[in-house]
């Protein structure tokens, strides 16, 4: 999740960000961190190395579950068959491709982050290796564990009444181009509002772990309230949620395939990390 560390230094050399309150005098440094990559010292070089190293963690996660659903992992097969039937972009039939779910969503995530963390301690200074240690268990935790797993819990609990639910929905009845459109928008304005609900939750809570990371394995107290600004970075789990609430159709399915792209995003916050 997107985690911001401010800290009191006895010298005074670090200043304090006024969108936190510092419950204790802490002489640790600071760390960039989401929203704060943009400010770091690395090169466009170093950046594009950690970015590599993601996808290179996340290969061997990715090529494993192709291979369980009947994927070859053979080069030339690969390149001979069209790129619309790779496991990456496959989406159908649903027996025959690859299901981003919990299982597969952690695990190519995980691959992302060891990805990023050794590429960026490949290409940064040695002092900030703890920096992105950090990062590690706030990008797994926080930012893929927590908002997966509220989605994943929320999204069979919104199945068992979906149904339910969609045919209380007003309908205008009116058989209408214009009036079908409303009518199939409302049907499926619970679906939406869940989602948006199930992954609001889970990214005020991976915040709330990302907190308690912070405060007792790294003895740096920060209180930090959610902000509206907060859940542009979270393209990642937007489309996770969207994916995991809509898996039984093909909207839901296609919308899985952009899945791997957007769990390059912890890999390459886990690796870009610095001391501030």
């Amino acid at each position: 999740m997107i985690n911001k560390i401010t800290s009191n230094s006895i010298n005074n050399n670090y200043g304090q960000n006024k969108n936190f309150s510092v419950k204790q005098n802490v002489n640790y440094p600071q760390f960039t961190s989401h929203s704060h990559n943009s400010n770091n010292n690395l090169s466009n070089k170093q950046k594009y190395t950690i970015l590599g190293s993601s996808v290179l963690g996340m290969a061997p996660m990715i090529a494993f579950w192709a291979k369980r659903k009947g994927f070859s992992l053979n080069p030339v097969k690969i390149f001979k068959t069209p790129m619309k039937d790779w496991a990456i972009f496959k989406y159908a039939p649903k027996n025959k491709s690859i299901e981003f779910e919990e299982p597969q969503i952690l695990s190519i995530a995980a691959g992302s982050v060891a990805g990023g963390f050794v590429g960026g301690c490949l290409v940064d200074d040695k002092s900030n290796i703890r920096a992105k240690k950090r990062e590690v268990l706030s990008q797994l935790l926080g930012n893929v564990l927590v908002p997966v797993l509220c989605v994943g819990q929320g999204s069979r609990l919104f199945g068992k009444y979906s149904a339910r639910i969609q045919d209380a929905m007003p309908q205008l009845n009116k058989n209408t181009r214009f009036t079908n459109i409303i009518d199939k928008s409302l049907k499926n304005m619970p679906n939406l509002v869940a989602t948006l609900g199930f992954l609001g939750v889970g990214i005020f809570l991976g915040n709330k772990v990302s907190n308690f990371i912070n405060e007792k394995l790294y003895h740096q107290k920060v209180e930090r309230d959610i902000k509206a600004s907060d859940f542009a970075p979270h393209v990642d789990d937007l489309c996770m949620a969207t994916s995991m609430m809509n898996k039984e159709s093909a909207f839901g399915a296609k919308i899985g395939r952009v899945i791997p792209l957007a769990l390059l995003v912890p890999g390459y916050e886990t690796g870009c990390a610095q001391e501030k």
